[in-house]
């Protein structure tokens, strides 16, 4: 996949130009056509949540309404179970008073169910079950109820045991159904008693409530579970619809043969029940599909013209273009002679014409240019570096040091005279600006120097350890690169510590060269003073030759490849490591450089 891929870009890279503006052009009406598709689906997304958002809130509003009236239902259901004058009659209806009693009770329950509820708009009929199975029924509409309805709102109340359970319409009553339990709340012994059943005109409920939802091609369905409540069949055209009765709010669209349906559906936050607009999707979306193929029609009319004008364009532009690509071709050979050829071709002033004026102009100066480009960048290196080397102390301190020593040695002062000697030692190095290359071994010779005055003054508490393998004593590296790390190594690490600073230079070769580490077990530093140093801000003590000074050196000898690392673990360790080439020997010399 990926040499594909090479091979696809190379094959790209070498067209030419017109062909390249041919195929970029291509590719961008093909990706502002993939765009404007992906922009018109989601248009038809935005558009399907906008149409639900507005079924969804209509539905609130209708179902609102139906369930206030079915709260009111329940609220009248309480009422009457817990009405005493029902209870006085159903515990005499279920101790079987005498007939004429029985007559009277039964009047007077009919009566006291037509009182609390029975003329209600929305109730057909308040019906009441015994104990022994009787019915007792009182509205504008009563009817028997079957048994085998009546076992089922039964069975639901008693389940319920106390509460209200819905029992939707079915083949025999299309009414809808309040079933409660009836129990004696005389000394709250809670004695079942018999059922309520309140039959609600669920058809008159809905029309009055969902009026304007279920019309013209709209049709408004509630369900519970797997069980239509309304309407009573659905319409001819939805019963192959694929509808979820998952009871879950969102929409979908679901197809009829050639012919979708928009479906909006809300669940009852009161009842199982769960309401449902289906809209005709095809008769809302017939003038955006008309756009879209129009759209369509207009960018692939488009794509054709601007490949034509493309082609005649980059036409004018290659031209001019190749014939200056063959001019660059001589030049590429060395053939350095165009500035006394007349122009065989006429182009116009514009940006190509300047081009082959410029590149005449370019010829007839490339050759100075080169030459004092050349000359003036080994000058600028070579001053940088004699400018970085200028940075160590003047040496009139030398020939004061020398008496210094001799006296010391006349006065029996051993150590002052080695500390003298060793500081001399430094300082006539430090004063031979002629060598900027010395072999490892006399680097150390001047680290050594600067340890033996730094014993006398700290005496126990500097521990000095070295490790050169015999094999790269002779390698040459840039002069006084090691003894200020030393140097900053007992500034930064020593001086901050009350115990033994151990330090320690190390020597080994690697894959690119030459690895040259100093390290200490001093307070090490965090990340801001590492940075710091780094970039030079923080100015050394001591020699005054700091971290970026040898960086800088070691990288305009060598090359950016090379350099210092530095590497710090708060109150662990301080590592400093040099990069040098590997080859950079003695016998090869200087020469090498």
């Amino acid at each position: 996949m990926k040499q594909q891929a090479l091979k696809l870009k190379a094959f790209y890279s070498n067209l030419r130009i017109k062909y390249k503006m041919f195929v970029l052009i291509s590719i961008v009406m093909l990706v502002v056509s993939i765009i404007s598709l992906f922009v018109t689906q989601f248009a038809f997304e935005v558009y399907d949540k906008e149409i639900y958002q507005q079924s969804a809130k209509s539905l609130r509003l209708s179902s609102s309404g139906i369930e206030n009236e079915l709260k009111k239902m329940e609220r009248l259901s309480f009422r009457v179970v817990t009405d005493p004058e029902i209870q006085g009659s159903l515990i005499s209806l279920n101790r079987g008073d005498a007939s004429y009693d029985r007559y009277v009770t039964i009047y007077n329950l009919k009566e006291d169910l037509r009182n609390l509820g029975g003329l209600d708009k929305y109730i057909l009929s308040l019906q009441i079950f015994d104990g022994q199975g009787e019915e007792y029924a009182a509205g504008a509409n009563e009817t028997r109820t079957t048994n085998e309805r009546k076992q089922k709102i039964k069975r639901e109340a008693a389940e319920k045991s106390g509460g209200i359970s819905w029992i939707s319409p079915d083949t025999d009553d299309r009414a809808l159904v309040v079933g409660r339990e009836i129990r004696s709340v005389s000394n709250l012994d809670l004695n079942h008693l018999g059922t309520l059943a309140i039959r609600i005109d669920v058809e008159k409920l809905i029309v009055d409530f969902a009026r304007g939802l279920d019309q013209q091609d709209a049709h408004f369905i509630i369900f519970n579970k797997d069980a239509l409540v309304y309407p009573e069949e659905l319409p001819s055209v939805l019963k192959e619809l694929e509808i979820d009765y998952a009871g879950k709010t969102g929409y979908s669209i679901s197809s009829i043969g050639n012919k979708r349906y928009f479906i909006t559906s809300v669940p009852s936050s009161y009842t199982d029940w769960t309401y449902m607009i289906v809209i005709p999707y095809d008769n809302i979306f017939q003038t955006i599909n008309t756009v879209k193929n129009t759209m369509l029609m207009i960018y692939g009319l488009l794509f054709v013209i601007i490949v034509i004008l493309v082609l005649r364009f980059a036409r004018g532009i290659t031209t001019p273009i190749e014939s200056l690509n063959m001019k660059m071709k001589k030049v590429q050979f060395g053939n350095f002679e165009l500035e006394n050829e007349p122009d065989k071709d006429f182009f116009p002033m514009d940006e190509a014409g300047q081009m082959h004026r410029n590149f005449r102009i370019m010829i007839q100066r490339i050759n100075d240019l080169i030459t004092d480009n050349y000359k003036k960048q080994l000058t600028i290196k070579e001053t940088e570096f004699k400018a970085l080397q200028a940075q160590i102390n003047p040496h009139f301190l030398y020939n004061t040091l020398e008496s210094i020593n001799w006296m010391s040695k006349m006065n029996g002062q051993p150590q002052v005279s080695l500390m003298v000697e060793s500081l001399g030692y430094l300082l006539r190095n430090s004063m031979n600006l002629n060598e900027p290359l010395i072999p490892l071994k006399r680097e150390m010779e001047i680290v050594n120097s600067y340890i033996t005055i730094q014993k006398i003054r700290f005496e126990d508490r500097l521990e000095f350890e070295s490790d050169i393998p015999a094999d790269v004593q002779n390698t040459l590296i840039p002069k006084l690169s090691l003894q200020p790390i030393v140097e900053n190594a007992i500034n930064y690490a020593l001086d901050q510590m009350l115990g033994v600073c151990k330090i320690t230079i190390r020597a080994s070769n690697t894959a690119s060269g030459l690895a040259l580490t100093v390290e200490d077990n001093g307070p090490g530093m965090d990340r801001g003073l590492l940075t710091d140093l780094k970039s030079g801000v923080i100015q050394p003590r001591g020699s005054g030759i700091g971290l970026r000074n040898i960086d800088e050196r070691i990288k305009l000898l060598f090359g950016e490849a090379y350099g210092i690392q530095i590497e710090s673990e708060r109150h662990v360790y301080t590592r400093v490591t040099l990069e040098i080439p590997q080859m950079l020997t003695q016998e090869r010399g200087e020469s090498h450089v």
